[in-house]
């Protein structure tokens, strides 16, 4: 026995493990952990967020920029519902979290106790490799082993549930030698995962034999920047990115057609439809219609996890391994391509891409393109900034209009496609990196949701922070965009005011009455003096920027049964439709034709 306290042990076994902060908010079903906080001084750095969920998110976050496991805590009940919203965004991403909740006194459980809830139950999805509930001392060490362990393994979510009584009870740091006690120990090592040589083989020939090869990146090869780069120049292939590849290569090399999907690039519909080769890596891009039609092209597939493989497409090939290990060990198989047509044409498709980007978000609009926005603020990213993007119209434009250059980082919610994950995921960075620059990208339905919220906790931290450079930039159109062009162009269903009207809120002026920096546009030419100025701040900055709901976000293929869809809406009563037309007019005047070759 030890006079520290279960709650002691706990966070002197996460600091074993190399924990240094914790997201989360108190309650009472927590206070044994909080107490242990308190005492543990400087070792550890608590984030109080304003909102669990938060906490949730800035733990993904973390894992996500910094390869580390996330940790986040809540009390009971309430507190550990709150949580589930975020730890789903990272289970969905693949990302190491551990979530610590409270629960009500054991003596307590099961007599309807106030915020009882049967968390074991209620994580049991969320957090199916490892859910356990500690009912005595001993448990903890191997609770909190297993938790870490398992979620750095399996790129997953786990949970720990301590009851609030059992959070001072004396800490049991080794269990006695006896029968039915757990001995277990720090650390974790991932493996070097390369497939065998016969598999890399059979790869190299099918990417060898085919004549115009297209490359899919995901976030499993954010890591494998140079090895991608090889095998693209040897195969003369080019290179789409899925969302949360963003990141994967800079859009400055001129093979790179950009994001692919409805949010995608005209060059990477293109090249997906005109390929007779197809190699995905690190990516599970759901979106079947973007890829190659089944059958049209030969496939070869490279993850780290063999249930990834072959569910978005059928391929010839699987490879299971690390991206960067094992592009190093098939690049030497693969043969130096000598027809150099498929990527010249690619690169010629680019190149006229950014030429309609530019050109679309130059348009006029009423009263700022939101493209624009985008578009500003791309030559201007300071180097190694790291971007985050919310779900909605917001990532439309960050998906297309954004050059990434090397050394970037920038993610996404991107399984759970969540709103609200832009700005805690901005905090989460500049915590993780206090010296670089980083930049939320956020629609106004998000920021109402939660990101307001959150700038109090900017407001409380930022001054930790080495380079105190963080900017919220909300485009504010009082409406829930995305959300909107998607009843219109999926269910041909007009704008319907009560649910996509979004309350005007002033959100400079709200930063400036926190002691933040508050910067309003509302005329395009004073996007660029605006970004300027919010770059050079010397504090956080929220920059909002009041925006034109009516810029189509038009997707790199229309179908007949869109087109028709988006006409029904128009002709049923839209309030918008005058707006719509006349901004439609000048978006499509600026479209971009794919030539679709026969294959």
């Amino acid at each position: 026995m030890s006079e520290q306290q279960v709650g002691d042990f706990l966070l002197k076994r996460l600091g074993e493990w190399g924990v240094k902060r914790i997201y989360g908010y108190p309650g009472d079903g927590s206070n044994g952990i909080m107490g242990g906080l308190n005492r543990a001084d400087d070792q550890f750095e608590f984030i109080q967020t304003r909102h669990e969920e938060m906490a949730a998110f800035m733990a993904c976050a973390h894992a996500k920029f910094t390869g580390e496991v996330g940790i986040c805590t809540a009390t009971s009940g309430p507190g550990a519902i709150h949580l589930l919203n975020g730890l789903y965004d990272a289970k969905k991403d693949h990302q190491p979290v551990v979530a610590i909740v409270g629960q009500q006194a054991r003596a307590a459980m099961g007599g309807e106790y106030q915020q009882e809830v049967d968390l074991l139950s209620l994580f049991k999805d969320v957090a199916h490799e490892f859910v356990h509930m500690a009912t005595s001392p001993a448990q903890i060490r191997h609770l909190v082993d297993r938790a870490i362990r398992i979620a750095l393994s399996e790129r997953t979510v786990t949970a720990i549930i301590i009851p609030n009584d059992l959070q001072t009870q004396p800490a049991v740091e080794t269990p006695p030698h006896a029968h039915g006690t757990i001995h277990s120990g720090v650390g974790y090592a991932a493996p070097l995962t390369v497939p065998h040589e016969d598999d890399l083989r059979r790869a190299a020939a099918v990417l060898n034999e085919g004549e115009r090869v297209a490359i899919l990146v995901g976030a499993g090869a954010l890591n494998a920047t140079d090895e991608v780069i090889q095998i693209a120049e040897k195969l003369g292939a080019g290179v789409a990115k899925a969302l949360l590849g963003r990141a994967a290569l800079p859009d400055d090399l001129p093979f790179v057609t950009g994001s692919i999907g409805l949010l995608g690039t005209n060059p990477s519909w293109e090249m997906m439809s005109n390929c007779d080769t197809l190699l995905m890596i690190g990516s599970g891009f759901p979106y079947s219609e973007f890829l190659p039609e089944e059958g049209q092209a030969r496939g070869v597939q490279i993850d780290i996890d063999g249930r990834q493989v072959s569910m978005r497409y059928p391929m010839e090939v699987n490879l299971i391994g690390d991206s960067a290990t094992t592009l190093q060990a098939l690049l030497p198989h693969l043969k130096q391509k000598a027809d150099r047509d498929w990527r010249e044409h690619i690169e010629k498709s680019i190149a006229q891409w950014w030429e309609v980007l530019e050109e679309r978000a130059m348009a006029d609009a009423d009263p700022v393109n939101p493209q624009r926005v985008f578009w500003e603020l791309s030559p201007k990213l300071p180097d190694n900034c790291i971007l985050t993007s919310d779900s909605g119209s917001a990532a439309n434009w960050y998906a297309r209009d954004l050059k990434l250059r090397r050394g970037m980082m920038a993610s996404l919610s991107g399984g759970l496609a969540t709103m609200g994950n832009g700005v805690p995921y901005a905090i989460a960075a500049k915590f993780a990196y206090p010296d670089r620059v980083a930049i939320a990208l956020v629609g106004d339905g998000a920021m109402q949701m939660n990101g307001n919220a959150e700038l109090v906790t900017i407001a409380k931290y930022w001054k930790r922070w080495s380079d105190p450079r963080l900017i919220i930039m909300v485009l504010n159109n009082q409406d829930l965009n995305q959300v909107t062009w998607e009843m219109r162009v999926m269910e041909g269903d007009p704008k319907y005011e009560a649910s996509q009207d979004v309350p005007d809120f002033p959100y400079a002026e709200y930063a400036e009455l926190i002691g933040l920096k508050g910067i309003k546009v509302s005329e395009p030419d004073a996007l660029a003096g605006a970004w300027d100025r919010a770059l050079s701040a010397d504090r956080p900055v929220v920059l909002e920027v009041m925006t034109d709901p009516n810029i189509p976000p038009i997707p790199p293929h229309i179908k007949p049964e869109q087109a028709k869809a988006y006409m029904s809406a128009l002709m049923s009563g839209d309030p918008d439709a005058l707006g719509i037309v006349k901004a439609s007019f000048k978006q499509f005047a600026r479209e971009f034709v794919p030539k679709v070759r026969k294959h």
